[in-house]
């Protein structure tokens, strides 16, 4: 890497390095906002007569309906052998002789293999987040991906449902009864000043699994007596909060299907038994499923397939009796499967009202026998294509008919195929209705199913009505930062550091490079350190045997931390350390863990060594303690079976046990962790030393990784001393390296530490175990803090390491007097840091434009962008520029002070 300049180019190149990061996040704001978009809307809400189809509104099925939400309900939670819905499943003694007698056996054998319960599989698209899946389930449309970055914000009212069509609004204009809500305030957001009585509960706050069910539970016997309501919506969480927490398999899992399974059979009696429930229809449904992590928000097999179960006593003279239990399927497909959006017309017909203006859903035709006649049957598939027809008119105008005035009249376009379906399926529909051979009737049931799933397909897999010039404008911008960058950098880029940039660009126009992204990191650092290792062996360094010894231990400790999570797509349920040896010898793990806290305590207790010694070693043991205490309290409420007997008697010396104890025990290592981090800034910027034998800075970053080594899963921890050791034996090497290197050499350590510790460019894989840690109650600002910092540990720790050898090439400059150039350091990091953020941000912007009707663009390019955005506003512009600026200025006052003494 050549200088350009001898010298700081001066306030204009440090003008310009600032408005380059300042036009980063403009540009993902712009880009964003074309890219983005609201779909556009049928106003109004449906009315019968506004269908083309004729005859009277088909007869109402029910009157009442209870539609039951269970955040997370994967469907093997509820069809599988290890299922905890027992009533749900009538799971009778041929299954299972010794737990339930004859009366148990009377009791259960009334559901699914009784015909009491029609089950199925729902199938959940991509974005697997509670906002965008109720949206589907109430309008029967699809929801823009947009909404799951709106479903993380509580206070957000712009994604509100109050001016769509949906059942529920057809439900309220009936005005035979009112709307009633319990459960996830999602509801409340979406649906302003729709339910007459209500009651909402946070759906962030993940470490509760038991009130915010309870808050739901204590309505349900006094509406079950009410007989002024026509709907009621329950919405549980606490089965999703445990898969956050712990997983499907987490030990708390079984009793939650126990008690969803109770409250299922309490609901079910009372419409048996009450005369003012004979009428009702039991709808129960999960929003979305979670993946074998416990989270969810990606397209996997787990998180896509929610169970879907209608129930009622009416249910049963359909004769649809199925075997339940069912064996394990790995594909998660149970009974029939069905696009989730097919809930709305379905519920539309069973309740006697239009289907929602924007519905893409088909009706369920297992249901259609409900109505005798074959003029209604094919009148409801009739008014679902109308409805739907209404939608690609509105899409794409009269131009889908202009085949039929070509001289061949065939339609070649996906959209005047549509046409031409609905066109031959209508003539079949007016035959039917005007009393034609029954047989007609049977030839129209598969066509209309045919065509109402092929129009379901093509409306939905449709592109948004992208806003190109703004997507133009906004990648224009990402381009302007990186130019910029480029000249206000003091040197060149190097080689290396060009062919990772240029290689991560062409990346992220390949939908599987994106979903893998973790093997370039990994392969990158490899080559990367061991291209520095060969290096110096011929350059024939002082001590050669020291160089091969530290560089390949660097290597090993890489090859190591690449093994410890798998992640992406194809191999993320494959053995990895965590799972062949940690969690199958706990051990093993605490051994690990209690070595990491111990290394902690030893670097702060001589952090500290300004301090008299038994403040610092009192302050270090109490603060370590308190942190590992807090950890194993954590793991005793996730995954006790991570504990060993030891553990679980350390523990027992001191603690109680419950919730708001752990509340309080995170809230006392935070505050500690303040303080002394707080001590340790003060004393730079005073120019003091608190420590004798080091900068301030490094028992700055010890701290710092306490708080990590807090914020992140149990199974991760060791993952620090691995870190350490490489950072350690890195800065032993300081001399050696060019300042481009050690931004390299962060930028690799920084990305490849992300995907070791289980990151990927799904939402799936954003982990919110650790988000309410010290937290009683939601609050947006703190918990996006905390699940930033818990999912991006790893960068943080390498963003602050970095200042440190940052600091220390400084040091080394002034040692050598290298003209000047210790004053660019800091400005080189920078710039590189920028150059490649910006250059990224431009690449997938690029990707997101060019493929904006690939197959998988919302599935794999736009958590892609989400992810971008995370990258550049928080771990560019928040860690390495703002936080590691203000260790790095602070460590540069401090050492002009160590100079001057």
């Amino acid at each position: 890497m050549s200088p350009r300049r001898s010298r700081d180019g001066g306030i204009l190149s440090t003008l310009l390095l600032v408005a380059a990061n300042l036009l980063v996040p403009i540009a993902i704001f712009v880009f964003g906002k074309g890219f983005f978009p609201y779909k556009p809307l049928l106003p109004g809400l449906a009315t019968y007569g506004e269908s083309s189809v004729y005859g009277e509104p088909p007869k109402a099925q029910f009157d009442k309906l209870v539609f039951m939400v269970v955040d997370a309900l994967r469907s093997d939670f509820v069809y599988t052998a290890t299922s905890g819905f027992k009533f749900t499943q009538s799971y009778v003694s041929e299954y299972c002789p010794t737990q339930m007698g004859g009366k148990a056996d009377r009791e259960g054998n009334r559901l699914i293999r009784d015909g009491g319960a029609l089950p199925f599989t729902a199938h959940a698209t991509s974005p697997t987040v509670t906002m965008p899946r109720l949206k589907a389930i109430t309008t029967g449309s699809i929801p823009s991906f947009l909404d799951v970055v709106l479903n993380l914000d509580e206070g957000d009212e712009s994604s509100s449902l109050a001016s769509q069509d949906t059942w529920l609004a057809q439900m309220k204009r009936k005005k035979k009864g009112k709307l009633v809500m319990y459960g996830d305030d999602t509801w409340l957001k979406l649906f302003p000043g729709m339910f007459d009585r209500f009651e909402g509960t946070t759906s962030f706050f993940v470490s509760d699994f038991t009130e915010v069910d309870n808050n739901v539970t204590r309505h349900v016997p006094e509406e079950l007596e009410r007989k002024d309501w026509n709907t009621l919506v329950l919405h549980y969480l606490g089965l999703d909060h445990i898969g956050h927490k712990g997983g499907p398999r987490s030990p708390h899992m079984l009793n939650k299907q126990h008690e969803m399974d109770g409250i299922v059979k309490q609901i079910y009696q009372a419409i048996e038994s009450k005369d003012h429930l004979k009428s009702t229809l039991f709808v129960i449904c999960g929003d979305h499923g979670m993946n074998d992590a416990g989270n969810h928000g990606a397209s996997s097999a787990g998180e896509t397939s929610p169970a879907l179960l209608f129930l009622s006593p009416k249910l049963k003279k359909l004769n649809k009796r199925h075997r339940a239990p069912l064996p394990e399927n790995p594909d998660f497909q149970y009974y029939d499967t069905v696009e989730q959006s097919d809930l709305a017309p379905t519920l539309a017909a069973l309740m006697g009202v239009p289907i929602s203006k924007n519905n893409l859903g088909a009706t369920i035709p297992d249901f259609l026998p409900f109505w005798s006649s074959s003029e209604v049957k094919a009148e409801i598939l009739m008014r679902n294509a109308d409805q739907i027809m209404q939608v690609a008119h509105a899409a794409f105008g009269q131009k889908m008919y202009e085949w039929s005035f070509k001289e061949d009249g065939k339609p070649e376009t996906d959209d005047e195929k549509l046409a031409a379906g609905y066109m031959e399926f209508e003539q079949l529909y007016q035959q039917v209705y005007r009393g034609a051979s029954p047989d007609l009737y049977q030839e129209m049931i598969p066509k209309a199913g045919n065509w109402l799933h092929e129009a379901q397909s093509f409306l939905s897999g449709m592109a948004s009505n992208y806003d190109t010039p703004q997507m133009l404008l906004g990648f224009g911008i990402a381009l302007s930062a990186l130019v910029l960058a480029l000249i206000s950098s003091p040197t060149l880029p190097s080689i290396p550091f060009s062919l990772v940039t240029l290689a991560y660009g062409a990346m992220m126009f390949a939908s599987s490079y994106v979903e893998e992204e973790q093997h370039f990191w990994y392969w990158s650092t490899t080559a990367w350190f061991g291209y520095l290792l060969v290096r110096g062996l011929n350059r024939k360094t002082a001590h050669p045997i020291a160089h091969a010894v530290s560089f390949g231990v660097i290597l090993l400790a890489a090859r190591i931390i690449k093994s410890w999570n798998q992640t992406g797509q194809k191999f993320a349920g494959e053995p990895d350390i965590v799972t062949l040896y940690l969690q199958t010898s706990p051990v093993l793990l605490w051994c690990l863990v209690g070595a990491t806290y111990f290394w902690i305590q030893q670097h702060l207790t001589f952090g500290l060594s300004s301090l008299p010694i038994w403040l610092s070693f009192a302050t270090s043991i109490g603060l370590v303690l308190a942190a590992f205490t807090f950890k194993v309290a954590f793991v005793v409420e996730d995954a006790p079976e991570l504990l060993t007997e030891f553990v679980k008697k350390l523990l027992e010396i001191n603690f109680s046990g419950g919730g708001r104890e752990l509340v309080e025990r995170a809230r006392a290592v935070f505050i500690g962790l303040g303080i002394l981090m707080a001590a340790s800034l003060g004393f730079m910027g005073a120019k003091k030393q608190i420590s004798q034998g080091q900068p301030g800075v490094f028992t700055a970053l010890t701290v710092l990784t306490l708080f990590l080594v807090t914020q992140s899963r149990v199974t991760d921890i060791p993952l620090f001393l691995l870190y350490n050791l490489q950072f350690r034996l890195l800065l032993s090497y300081v001399p050696e390296l060019e300042l481009g290197e050690i931004t390299l050499s962060s930028l690799l350590l920084q990305y490849a530490s992300f995907f070791a510790q289980g990151g990927s460019n799904a939402i799936s894989s954003i982990d919110l175990s650790s988000a309410y840690n010290g937290i009683a109650t939601y609050n947006a600002t703190f918990v996006g803090i905390l699940t930033f910092l818990s999912n991006w540990a790893g960068p943080v720790y390498w963003a602050v390491a970095t200042v440190i050898l940052l600091l220390s090439k400084r040091q080394h400059l002034l040692s050598r007097r290298r003209g000047g150039e210790e004053g660019n350091v800091y400005k080189l990091h920078v710039s590189l840091m920028t150059v490649f953020i910006a250059a990224a941000t431009a690449a997938v912007m690029g990707a997101c434009g060019v493929l904006r009707d690939h197959l998988f663009i919302w599935t794999v390019f736009s958590p892609k962008y989400l992810y971008v955005v995370a990258w550049a506003g928080g771990v560019h512009l928040g860690v390495n520029v703002g936080m590691g600026g203000l260790f790095y200025w602070l460590g540069v006052r401090e050492g002009s002070g160590r100079e001057k003494a």
